[in-house]
């Protein structure tokens, strides 16, 4: 009976963890190719990640507030001193990686976006190694030369390559490096009580509005105050529907944050490095597929190099970890406040983990 009940949660677990990142590989995957999909008809990618933005600040909102009253136990609400001088830096590297990045799909590929974009992790090694966040190894210097040479290969005579695109996106990819590099050192100021991420998706938000609008208000603003599908709109239809697309965006934006905590607590953040790695594998696959971009051999051992670099700085990590003896992630399931994947605020076991889940995120 015992073997038995072993086997039934063993096998639960392993069907737990394929639905949620299946859940990941939704969200993810889907608002990469929605992102693409959506530029190629409505030229103001600024514009859209300030709605999207917008979006996740309301549901955010409501997930407080849904947490709060089931809990009865109020939510972190910073002071201006804080939110402005503490705050400010990361939500302002934050709104410039996601406009830069979502600027760049007016001109790229899927398939350049998504490898380009994996660099990320490149920058990220070498702030923490500024910021003293990592020590310098061997290994790492190993990693950045893997990862920094498969890129070259991918965008070495590719012939769908554009430089403008490019730069943006590895522009995009340099400010993830500080953008991640400022949410640890965030995440690591207990006193802030931001351990969780939707109470930090909360505040980044409406700063990271903010840091896009001059932005908008520059390359975007007269030419959308002209067009007829916002602001001088003829048809009331065509209206609704593309404020309902953008709308959507939203929903994917916020649902894939969602996913990422979901799959980090009922997991752990080694997971999320390991999907997200098959992910991006996913996605080059689809763009090949679903929009015709030219992926040539040398591209693909390009790529391979890149996940390879990848895969030996996840590698790290989890030994790491392992030789630090991490405290096991308490399960959320125990918690009676609707499973909403949010935590009390208070700094508690599973804070290293969800900050785990912030460095996981800016790798894939």
């Amino acid at each position: 009976m015992g073997r038995w009940a072993l086997d039934v949660a063993f096998v639960w677990k392993v069907v737990l963890t394929l639905g949620l990142v299946l859940l990941y590989y939704c969200f993810s995957i889907g608002i990469t190719f929605y992102n693409k999909w959506l530029t190629k008809s409505f030229h103001f990618p600024i514009f859209m990640t300030m709605l999207h933005l917008a979006v996740i600040f309301l549901f955010s909102a409501l997930s407080r507030a849904l947490v709060q009253c089931s809990s009865h136990r109020a939510r972190v609400v910073l002071s201006w001193t804080d939110y402005l001088s503490r705050v400010a830096p990361t939500a302002l590297a934050t709104a410039l990686d996601v406009g830069l990045s979502n600027w760049s799909f007016l001109y790229i590929t899927v398939s350049l976006y998504t490898m380009t974009k994996s660099s990320a992790v490149l920058f990220i090694l070498i702030f923490s190694l500024i910021f003293k966040l990592e020590e310098l190894r061997a290994a790492l210097v190993l990693v950045v030369l893997l990862i920094a040479g498969g890129l070259f290969m991918f965008t070495y005579k590719s012939t769908q390559f554009n430089m403008e695109g490019f730069a943006l996106v590895l522009g995009a990819s340099f400010i993830g490096g500080i953008r991640w590099t400022l949410t640890q050192m965030l995440l690591q100021k207990a006193e802030l009580g931001l351990q969780n991420p939707i109470d930090t998706m909360f505040h980044l938000q409406p700063l990271m509005f903010l840091g896009l609008f001059p932005l908008f208000a520059i390359f975007e603003g007269l030419h959308l105050s002209t067009s007829e599908k916002i602001f001088r709109f003829q048809d009331t239809g065509l209206l609704l529907r593309v404020l309902g697309t953008l709308f959507l965006g939203g929903i994917l934006a916020f649902g894939l944050g969602f996913s990422e905590f979901l799959l980090v607590s009922r997991t752990s953040s080694l997971t999320l490095s390991i999907a997200g790695i098959f992910k991006e594998v996913c996605t080059l696959l689809l763009a090949a597929h679903l929009l015709g971009d030219q992926i040539s051999l040398l591209n693909w051992l390009g790529f391979a190099l890149c996940l390879s670099g990848i895969s030996l700085h996840v590698a790290l990590k989890a030994l790491h970890s392992k030789g630090d003896g991490p405290k096991p992630l308490k399960e959320l399931g125990s918690n009676p406040d609707l499973e909403l994947l949010l935590r009390n605020s208070q700094p508690e076991e599973g804070d290293t983990e969800e900050e785990e889940y912030f460095l996981a995120q800016g790798q894939l």
